[in-house]
């Protein structure tokens, strides 16, 4: 079968590699959309510990073709969406909750095979059933909604108060309508560009901005001069962070949603931590979470991101359009078929 894999030194080739053999208590899938993310670039980059040779791809909505043996819940002709982390199961995270923290924890697209692939084997016990008249496409937009939801989780928001939202990119813009959907009222979002902007609104934002400092300009308009309960980074960007704890209120929660670079530094005053007794959390990937996502699909209108398919064959100009970030998400459809 086909597979883009990431094979090292900053390379992704297209390559014939044998197809999976199914084994008791996992399914075969052929995947039919499949998401590239800012985690496959920072691969690339360098930035993200990976396993060449690796098939890439871990935001996967496919059609189960083989079932192995003890599978009862699926069965072929499903169409599924993939949770895709393997946990040890035995480390003190694993066995307190924290799954997602495992010291031995890897990931299908970035340790393990992932959905870049004619065909892929996964634990049926992280396939999830989605509604048979569901785009594959939008099925693909579980994972990072998925991740969405736990960063909300993180974030543990009120109804009725504001959030400061930086960032209103795929992932950023999905946060906007699980956001609206908690009831924070206003929404407000900050992005340095027009379209993206236009997508926030349309996910749900009240206020959107270009820049930070005209959000500063209007705080009290915005917030009643209080500042915000409630601010996310969902760029990744030391400097957005800078500025969160300024915008932020009193006993505020400044959420690091966005995947900064492995070697920024955010530069902090303990004092103001102390001052105005801020929460600072992280939200990293998506545990216990992907079922929930699946139920908010349909909750929130992710058809107003715009969605680009490629063929694996065209895989460096799929890759050059993740990083002009002309649309929302790129995907790639490895069964080779049009649906344009």
């Amino acid at each position: 079968m086909k597979a883009l894999q990431y094979i090292g030194n900053h390379k992704l080739e297209l390559r014939d590699v044998p197809n999976p053999t199914i084994t008791d208590g996992h399914i075969i899938i052929a995947p039919e959309s499949v998401g590239i993310c800012g985690t496959d670039i920072h691969i690339l980059e360098g930035d993200y510990t990976s396993n060449p040779p690796v098939t890439l791809g871990h935001e996967v909505s496919g059609r189960v073709v083989e079932i192995g043996k003890d599978v009862t819940e699926l069965k072929v002709g499903d169409l599924v969406t993939v949770e895709p982390h393997r946990y040890c199961g035995v480390c003190l995270y694993c066995q307190i909750g924290y799954e997602h923290m495992c010291i031995k924890k890897e990931a299908y697209g970035v340790h393990l095979d992932g959905g870049m692939a004619e065909f892929q084997k996964v634990p049926a016990k992280i396939a999830y059933k989605l509604p048979t008249n569901m785009k594959t496409s939008i099925g693909a937009l579980t994972e990072p909604l998925a991740c969405v939801v736990h960063s909300v989780d993180r974030m543990r928001p009120l109804s009725g108060l504001p959030i400061l939202i930086v960032g209103t990119g795929a992932a950023g813009s999905m946060l906007v309508g699980i956001c609206k959907l908690q009831g924070l009222n206003p929404i407000i979002t900050v992005d340095g560009r027009k379209d993206r902007c236009e997508l926030a609104k349309l996910m749900g934002a009240d206020y959107t901005f270009e820049t930070l400092e005209e959000v500063e300009a209007r705080m009290e308009e915005l917030t009643n001069g209080f500042g915000f309960p409630f601010v996310v980074d969902a760029v990744g960007s030391a400097e957005v962070l800078t500025q969160a704890i300024k915008l932020a209120s009193r006993r505020a929660t400044i959420l690091v949603f966005g995947v900064a670079n492995p070697t920024a530094e955010w530069k902090i005053k303990p004092n103001e931590i102390y001052a105005k007794e801020l929460t600072i959390v992280g939200s990293a990937i998506n545990p216990f979470t992907h079922r929930r996502a699946l139920s908010l699909l349909d909750r929130i209108p992710v058809e107003n991101l715009k969605i680009k398919e490629f063929e694996m064959s065209d895989f460096e100009a799929a890759f050059t359009s993740h990083r002009e970030g002309i649309y929302d998400k790129i995907q790639f459809n490895p069964q080779g078929l049009s649906r344009k």
